[in-house]
């Protein structure tokens, strides 16, 4: 047998692996070129809260890890928590990667809290058709702060901040400070006709908005200018993670309330009969979800303890007669608690009384069938122990004078008994009481 020479090999082997690697690459999915800008894009809808924070971190984030040439958020908002949105300010602020906030599509606004991310931006673009402002500061309960003094501190703070922004970013302070303190909103010709202008632009949508801004010099709030290249590039989209879709879903009013109320009724059915497992389990669930929501929503305190009342007033039905009325002092404290939880002038953030009334009903509805079924049960024969052979009927084996002892059979057994009655042998006697093994009878 002839030996291969080993420079043979090694000449195979190399065209192989070379076969293999263009294969691979040409299998490959093209990615971008060198040269092809990048830009961020993600999309922010509802109410500014902590989920909001995270995701808008997260995009920045990834932006700036990845050389990004733009980050633009789509923003349709009525608002949100004030402290929320501080943060994502300061974030946007020290961003490397320009950020442009987009208010988006037609019809859709960006309000209140939604307004000063707007402003803060090293771009503000709307779409035709859409509106901002409207930037008063509200209580946290969603009200006027009850306090005029602390009211018109908090007026001042926001309307000192929101005119910080506006000047840095060569915005018009008058115009952004009477959306503090007037509660001004503005279309999006009039964010774009005023002198200075309160926006950079008008846009149809993404693309229109980035072959707009291809050249552009954007001054960024640290005194430096970026020059925007974002023809021709590529979008990558971000979604927000399934726990923040998760969490942001839940902290909705309507949802928070109705978890609230699911949870509070696990336990109620878990309490009056425990070992049941499965609504303990969920009902806690449901509740720690609830708080959450609560968490990161303007909450009344008054309603949620209305709410209790009513909860606890249930829960007494079962243990004292009251002929209802402890039900229907629930029904109305469940009522008003709910109408109270959460008291906001952004109707996003209200609880519909068309969607209270139903889970009220419902809620009543199946207390009130547990409350039954544990009096049915209170009021039932039992069928074991001594309390059970009370009523029940005897035939007397001996005569019984009144004070002294004689036999009766009951169940087939003989028993020892006493009776009131004077009672002949074979006569039918009801057992009234039981004292160890000795029965009371009477004559039937």
């Amino acid at each position: 047998m002839k030996r291969r020479h080993p420079a043979c090999v090694v000449a195979l082997c190399a065209l192989a692996a070379t076969v293999v690697g263009h294969r691979a690459l040409a299998q490959a999915p093209a990615g971008p070129a060198a040269d092809t800008p990048v830009v961020y894009a993600a999309d922010v809808v509802g109410i500014i809260h902590p989920v909001a924070v995270e995701y808008m971190t997260r995009v920045m984030d990834e932006a700036d890890a990845a050389g990004a040439a733009l980050v633009v958020f789509t923003l349709r908002t009525p608002g949100g928590l004030l402290e929320s949105t501080r943060l994502i300010v300061t974030r946007m602020l020290g961003a490397k990667t320009p950020i442009a906030i987009f208010v988006g599509p037609s019809g859709e606004r960006a309000a209140s809290a939604g307004f000063i991310l707007t402003i803060a931006a090293d771009i503000a673009a709307m779409a035709p058709g859409t509106h901002i402002g409207a930037a008063h500061p509200v209580s946290a309960s969603g009200g006027e702060v009850p306090d005029e003094t602390m009211a018109q501190k908090a007026t001042e703070d926001v309307a000192a901040w929101v005119r910080t922004l506006a000047k840095g970013r060569s915005r018009n302070v008058e115009l952004a400070e009477l959306a503090v303190n007037e509660s001004r909103a503005f279309t999006e010709a009039e964010a774009l006709a005023a002198e200075p202008p309160l926006i950079d632009l008008v846009a149809a949508d993404l693309r229109d908005l980035l072959r707009q801004l291809d050249g552009r010099t954007v001054a960024r709030f640290d005194g430096g200018t970026t020059t925007l290249r974002t023809a021709g590039a590529e979008i990558v989209e971000l979604e927000p993670t399934f726990a923040q879709r998760i969490l942001s879903a839940i902290a909705h009013p309507n949802v928070a309330f109705i978890l609230l109320s699911l949870g509070v009724l696990g336990l109620t059915v878990e309490l009056w009969n425990p070992g049941a497992i499965l609504p303990g389990v969920v009902g806690a669930l449901c509740l720690v979800l609830a708080f959450f929501a609560l968490q990161v929503l303007p909450v009344n305190y008054a309603g949620v303890l209305l709410i209790a009342l009513g909860l606890l007033l249930f829960g007494l039905e079962i243990k004292i007669t009251s002929f209802g009325l402890l039900t229907v002092g629930g029904v109305v404290s469940l009522i008003l608690g709910s109408l109270m939880l959460i008291d906001s002038p952004m109707p996003e953030m209200q609880l519909s009384l068309d969607f209270v009334i139903p889970v009220i009903l419902g809620f009543t509805a199946i207390a009130g069938f547990l409350v039954r079924l544990g009096i049915r049960a209170q009021r039932q024969r039992a069928f074991s122990g001594s309390t059970a052979m009370v009523g029940l009927d005897a035939r007397s084996l001996t005569a019984l004078a009144p004070g002294a002892q004689g036999q009766v059979r009951l169940r087939g057994e003989i028993w020892r008994a006493t009776s009131g009655d004077a009672i002949e042998p074979g006569d039918r006697v009801v057992v009234t009481g039981v004292e160890g093994l000795t029965l009371t009878v009477r004559k039937r």
